[in-house]
């Protein structure tokens, strides 16, 4: 008879981590435990294989309860669980009548916000007709730089229901302006209010590496912003403190963490210094964090972000309760997409999302999977929005309120990513505060260093990018992306400009602005009150950006060596790319010949690892299903119009037949002869066979190819 309950606990007894461990460590077999089973990450944490209590204290709520200090569970009681995060799309279509369309259409089909970004023009305080605007107009946004421009973009949204975020960079204070003017001018109620206006110098400074104005009076300019928010619209934000300058840059998930807070805690002090209360202040502030694909380590770091950022409002003087204010808006990472097979991105978005989710992001933006390409079309977008919403309205991620809580591993994760980010943290506050650590050059040689540890697992390929180090696919019909008439768009642009200017003159609001400027007494929030105004007499951002300089005094303009951005998949992208030309040029690819011994069960492995490896190059192989002896073998080669040809078998076979071989392969022309394994104490004597190269696990794949392609003629 089967008994009718089922007593789990007594037919598995609890085993205790030290048995556990002994038990792993027989299996091992006197290979070290700590080399074997635990792995370490760029920030410099041990994973261990298995995490138990003694791992995380869990007594005393050590992380307390979703909406009680230390808000490392959330700010809220209930999470997301009774609306769900917000779904929020980005635009940067520069045609404002295609990025209205796809607004409209993201809005209609799920989106509940939208993330919009002004070209480089006007993130550079210029105007599409300014003729040092001819490179920018265009470039990585809208165009868009009056209230008439701003208002055909955002034509039929109902501002009081979907709340716009705007990204003007360094221009933050003349986007707000607009935005602020066609919100008033559109009648929305105050209170309704949600938008966000997004200014972050600092961020914008080191990602662009330049401001329009001197940084001191950019942290002015937001301060006033920041002033004038508080009081007018209670719900919105005027501060986003982006990590995007530092993470793609190459940051690990402490430093991103350490140069978020060290950031906000500027932004603290120059709003505080206005006039502000740190509890106003506080909710002035939003989080803009990146998130990459190793999710349980993006989980922890937005957990761990709200703990320390709770904490620093507390030490700064803010009430108990300010920091449940906290916005944290999460995106995918722009460094983990790839342009090579982009499909993957997908995958890559799903990841991140279902990290934002679990996590306790506010807001999320997932990237379309096109983004490495150019401008998104409408399925890549579709595919985006539909990823967060299958997440939520399906799989229901947002139900469960810190899934992650009580988790040994996430838990102790979370600590350890606060701990470490507390280290980069004192350090930059010993350097005088992140500005002066940011404009230094300190923050920029921090990053680098991780970013060197990473490209060197990236070219071993003990970091992987699926699709394009591993897994790749040479034969895949690339995606393309038609790229804008960018001079036709600057020249419509530059005529709505002309006709803007003649029908909107606004000379008293554009000179009451640049009086406020330069108005050493103006009160908290006049000058960003003094923008509005003169947008809704019709300045533009070009003007508004010209007035706000003048206050500088003939100050030179900030500027910084911007920190460089490095997608994972750049290097072998490269490789890709210079093969993909020599095909379109010559008719094929750079080639390889797979020289397999034996029988598949021999060669089976090592062919398949050296396909793999000269596909991440953009190589085709030449693949076979084996030959008997050397001579067949280099009689096939021969034929096979390669100039490489790669030896593929056993130990055992190479004892053999790899010298033989190697010399056929050279007197049938071979130019280079790799063999795949790692020759140990026989390196010698294949090199002297005619053996050039060696590829095995943790060589350097990147280094290899490169040569490689070099000596094919598709690299210089």
């Amino acid at each position: 008879m089967i008994a009718k309950d089922l007593d789990i606990a007594a037919d598995f007894p609890p085993v205790s981590y030290e048995q556990w461990r002994e038990n792993a460590e027989a299996e091992l077999k006197g290979a070290p435990f700590e080399k074997k089973l635990v792995g370490r990450t760029f920030e410099g944490i041990d994973i261990q294989p298995l995490y138990g209590a003694q791992h995380w204290r869990s007594a005393g709520d050590a992380s307390g309860f979703p909406g009680l200090s230390p808000l490392t569970r959330g700010d809220r009681v209930l999470g997301n669980a009774a609306a769900g995060w917000d779904i929020r799309q980005e635009h940067l279509h520069p045609d404002p009548a295609e990025a209205n369309r796809a607004i409209l259409d993201d809005l209609e089909h799920g989106v509940s916000s939208i993330q919009l970004r002004l070209d480089a023009a006007a993130c550079s305080g210029l105007d599409a007709d300014d003729r040092d605007a001819v490179s920018l107009a265009g470039q990585d946004g809208v165009m868009a730089y009056s209230v008439g421009d701003l208002d055909r973009v955002l034509d039929g949204v109902r501002l009081d229901i979907a709340p716009v975020s705007i990204d003007c960079g360094g221009s933050f204070l003349p986007g707000a302006a607009l935005l602020a003017a066609l919100l008033e001018a559109r009648g929305v109620e105050p209170s309704g209010v949600r938008c966000a206006f997004n200014a972050d110098p600092i961020g914008a400074l080191m990602r662009d590496g330049r401001l329009n104005v001197p940084l001191d009076e950019a942290m002015a300019e937001l301060a006033d912003l920041a002033c004038w928010t508080a009081d007018r619209y209670p719900e919105a934000t005027s501060v986003e403190v982006g990590t995007g300058a530092y993470h793609h840059a190459g940051a690990s998930s402490t430093q991103d963490l350490a140069f978020a807070v060290a950031t906000g805690l500027e932004y603290l002090r120059a709003m505080t210094a206005a006039g502000l209360d740190v509890n106003a202040a506080a909710r002035q502030i939003a989080f803009g964090v990146s998130l990459g694909t190793q999710f349980f380590r993006a989980i922890a770091k937005l957990r761990a972000l709200r703990l320390m950022w709770s904490k620093v409002v507390l030490e700064c003087g803010g009430d108990p309760d300010a920091g449940r204010t906290m916005r944290l808006r999460a995106r995918t990472s722009r460094r983990v997409l790839t342009g090579v097979d982009p499909w993957v991105n997908l995958l890559r978005n799903t990841v991140c999302c279902f990290a934002g989710a679990v996590g306790g992001a506010d807001s999320i933006t997932t990237a379309p999977m096109d983004a490495a390409l150019g401008l998104s079309d409408h399925f890549a977008r579709h595919l985006a929005r539909n990823t967060q919403i299958i997440l939520q309205e399906e799989s229901h991620l947002n139900r469960v309120i810190d899934p992650a809580g009580g988790s040994w591993f996430l838990e102790t994760l979370t600590g350890q990513l606060a701990e470490r980010s507390w280290e980069i943290l004192r350090q930059v506050e010993e350097r005088g505060g992140m500005i002066p650590a940011a404009t230094g050059g300190w923050v920029g040689d921090q990053v680098e260093e991780v970013e060197a540890a990473r490209e060197e697992a990236i070219a071993t390929r003990k970091l992987v990018v699926t699709g394009v180090t591993e897994h790749p696919d040479v034969r895949e019909e690339r995606l393309v992306r038609e790229r804008p008439d960018y001079a036709r768009l600057r020249a419509e642009a530059s005529t709505r400009l002309v006709s803007w200017r003649r029908d909107h003159k606004g000379g008293e609001a554009f000179r009451a602005l640049a009086e406020s400027a330069v108005d050493a007494d103006r009160s908290p929030g006049s000058l960003t009150a003094a923008a509005i105004r003169a947008a809704r007499g019709g300045a533009t951002i070009g003007q508004m950006a010209s007035a706000l300089a003048s206050a500088s005094g003939g100050r030179e303009p900030a500027r910084v060596a911007p920190l460089a951005v490095h997608p994972y998949a750049a290097a072998f992208e490269e490789l890709r790319a210079a093969a993909d030309i020599q095909a379109q040029e010559v008719g094929r690819r750079p080639r390889v010949f797979l020289a397999n011994l034996g029988i598949p069960a021999e060669f089976i492995a090592r062919s398949t690892y050296a396909a793999n490896f000269f596909q991440a190059g953009g190589f085709e192989e030449v693949n076979n299903d084996g030959f008997p002896d050397p001579r067949a073998a280099a009689e096939a080669f021969a034929r096979s119009g390669a100039a490489i040809a790669v030896i593929c078998s056993t130990d055992a076979r190479y004892q053999e037949q790899a010298e033989p071989l190697a010399r056929e392969l050279k007197a049938s022309g071979a130019r280079t002869v790799v063999l795949a394994g790692n020759p140990g104490a026989n390196e010698a004597r294949y090199r002297a066979a005619g053996v050039d190269r060696f590829i095995f696990i943790r060589c350097d794949v990147l280094g290899t190819l490169r040569d490689l392609l070099r000596e094919e003629g598709a690299l210089r």
